[in-house]
């Protein structure tokens, strides 16, 4: 839609919204500030499998001491039971995300198309309540653990004893410049860091394993403690059911496999609406990721309880929140477990790559859309520094605590996989799929059992992630609020009966009457046409083309108009439009026949009943209300010169 031209953006602005979508071109982010398409290249799925990784395999610092505190000596079994979790259920429901939302916009999108009108925003809301949970938490909760590593590192403990609180904000700080440097660059960053991370893992693994067939007693240790403990199998089964909702971090990190698809190079010829490329190859990112998780969690799980003692994986423990850093000085010497320590610290403090990716790619997906954010909400940077800021706000308010941040992050993860294996649920059974349908129900049961006890046991959680979403729900209302006068239809399409009525009139004085259809009978037509021409004081020559909007999803925010022309009674001419909102509708339609004729068209209303406040709502949460001055107010927006602008008539 034409408006006058702006003078030329700021060096600093420009920068800002430079690529408004460096992180997600091949997602959709339009807007007035996009630029040009480009062909977006992608990366190869193995390199993309190491900007999720970062957050997935980096809970390698800190699972194990979870599961043996959790478990004990059940440690072992409770965490096999994690893995036949993540291998049966977690990611056959995310291979099946992957295939029917291959855009990043994970199962929410899934979940979207069940619910419309302002019910389904609102729902899409609480869900990225969630995901703004688990997406920040994970920046926040390791760059903690990150400062935690730093801090109890032997030779660093004495010099930084007390300062976790700076240093996980400068952490905090330094991940967000990486991402206002480019996101490409970010790949490149958790790719070095996943190889040397999974390189010293699997050095610590194998002498760990050497030391226990040198020591063979510790196994028998175990197995004689074990049995003496919960005396058979079926119990220790049990036991390590009961415990498996407190190991529910190893489940981290699918969510952001999903996130970050249009990263994935994919084939050639992969197109927007058939990247079958590109789902085949995120398939293999998630199956590869959980197959090296399960074996590092497996192996680990195992070694920590066999060669830790159990105090001390305790607080104030040496090997608290740090089991195999622990392994690694206890083993290998400390020089070797300071490089083992650098690298934890720095794939912890990079964890946070894939949480940022994730949200950069979600968010712009729906608040924006929904009229929910600025403009420059689908820029990366600016979102960058929202972003860093939120998270040095939730570091400041849990202290820089790892452990009182594990309760929203364990939800934030929890809620958003059961709604991930309720979409695939129902998108299966859609499909008639009778055998995928009842795999998927049962994954559901397991991760909603698995969420309400850990809301049960730790509702903090529920607690923090009602503060997001109240935040994200007044955030977005405040900013549709702000955006309600807002020009807001994208394209304007007529067929050739409208289009015929346009160039008859644009020979004369191109005159509308805004109807709101009711029978669409002659009497209603003549009618409508006397009351303007005698509120008006016109003369009886002056012929007019009705136009009537038919309100769809006033919900929706931007959305292309299609006009259709119509001739009623053999006489009255009228334009048929559909919109979520009235007065945006005839706004865009003047607009339009003003750029397309060179002529200002004239619209004649009648007053609405009820109150400018009642009206005001209506307009806002339906779309309708009193139409003629909220036309007038997009027209004014949209058309700042006054001689330019359509002429709006009310009688």
């Amino acid at each position: 839609m034409a408006t006058t031209e702006h003078a030329p953006p700021s060096r600093l602005r420009a920068w800002m919204l430079e690529g408004l979508s460096d992180m997600g071109r091949n997602g959709g982010h339009t807007g007035p500030h996009a630029e040009p398409e480009q062909p977006h290249k992608g990366q190869r799925w193995y390199r993309v499998m190491c900007l999720t990784g970062v957050d997935y395999f980096s809970t390698l610092g800190y699972q194990p001491g979870i599961a043996a505190l959790a478990a004990g000596l059940l440690s072992p079994i409770a965490t096999i039971v994690l893995v036949i979790v993540t291998l049966a259920g977690a990611l056959p429901v995310y291979r099946r995300v992957a295939e029917e939302s291959p855009h990043g916009e994970g199962s929410i999108a899934m979940l979207e198309r069940l619910l419309s009108f302002w019910q389904g925003k609102l729902f899409v809301l609480t869900l990225l309540g969630f995901a703004a949970t688990d997406f920040l938490i994970t920046i926040t909760l390791s760059a903690a653990d990150a400062s935690t590593h730093l801090v109890e590192n032997p030779h660093l403990t004495e010099t930084l004893h007390g300062q976790q609180m700076v240093i996980t904000l400068i952490l905090v700080a330094l991940l967000g410049a990486v991402f206002l440097k480019g996101f490409l660059e970010a790949i490149g960053v958790a790719v070095a860091l996943v190889v040397a991370y999974l390189g010293l893992n699997a050095v610590v693994v194998a002498v760990g394993l050497w030391h226990v067939f040198t020591e063979g007693h510790v196994v028998t240790d175990w197995s004689s403690a074990l049995t003496a403990e919960h005396g058979n199998v079926f119990a220790m089964i049990g036991v390590s059911l009961l415990v498996f909702p407190k190991l529910a971090l190893g489940l981290s990190g699918f969510e952001t496999g999903v996130a970050v698809m249009p990263h994935v190079q994919g084939d050639t010829g992969d197109t927007e609406d058939s990247p079958k490329g590109r789902i085949r190859d995120t398939k293999k990112l998630l199956t590869t990721a959980a197959l090296i998780m399960s074996v590092f969690l497996i192996a680990t799980s195992f070694i920590t309880t066999w060669l830790i003692p159990e105090k001390e994986f305790e607080s104030g423990g040496k090997a608290n929140g740090r089991a195999l850093a622990y392994l690694a000085h206890e083993y290998l010497g400390n020089a070797f477990g300071t490089v083992y320590d650098v690298s934890t610290i720095a794939i912890l403090w990079f964890a946070g790559a894939s949480a940022m990716a994730g949200l950069l790619n979600l968010m712009p997906r729906y608040l924006p859309r929904y009229g929910m954010a600025p403009h420059w909400a689908r820029a990366v940077r600016p979102m960058v520094i929202v972003f860093i800021l939120i998270a040095f706000l939730v570091t400041w308010i849990f202290d820089a605590d790892v452990d009182a941040q594990g309760g929203a992050y364990a939800t934030g993860v929890l809620v958003l996989m059961s709604s991930a294996a309720i979409a695939v649920t129902i998108a299966a059974r859609r499909a008639r799929q009778r055998g995928w349908t009842v795999g998927f129900a049962v994954v559901s049961a397991v991760l909603l059992y698995v969420t309400v006890a850990n809301v049960v046991e730790r509702p903090d959680g529920v607690k923090i992630g009602a503060c997001f979403i109240a935040g994200i729900i007044l955030v977005s209302l405040l900013s549709r609020l702000a955006r309600a006068f807002e020009l807001r239809v994208t394209s304007v399409t007529l067929d050739d009966m409208a289009e015929r009525f346009i160039r008859d009139m644009a020979s004369r004085r191109i005159r509308f009457i805004a109807n709101e259809p009711d029978q669409r009978d002659k009497a209603e037509y003549r009618d409508k046409i006397e009351q303007i021409r005698a509120d008006n004081d016109m003369p009886e020559q002056e012929d007019f083309v009705f136009v009537e909007v038919t309100v769809t999803d006033p919900s929706e925010f931007e959305a292309g108009l299609t006009v259709r022309g119509e001739v009623l009674h053999n006489r009255y001419r009228v334009l048929t439009l559909e919109s979520a909102s009235i007065s945006n509708a005839l706004a865009a339609l003047l607009l339009h026949v003003r750029d397309s004729t060179g002529c200002i068209p004239h619209i004649y209303f009648e007053w609405t009943e009820g109150t400018p406040f009642a009206n005001f709502l209506r307009f806002f949460l339906f779309g309708q209300g009193e139409v003629a001055p909220v036309t007038r107010e997009v027209l004014r927006e949209a058309e700042p010169d006054r001689a330019r602008r359509p002429r709006v008539h009310t009688g």
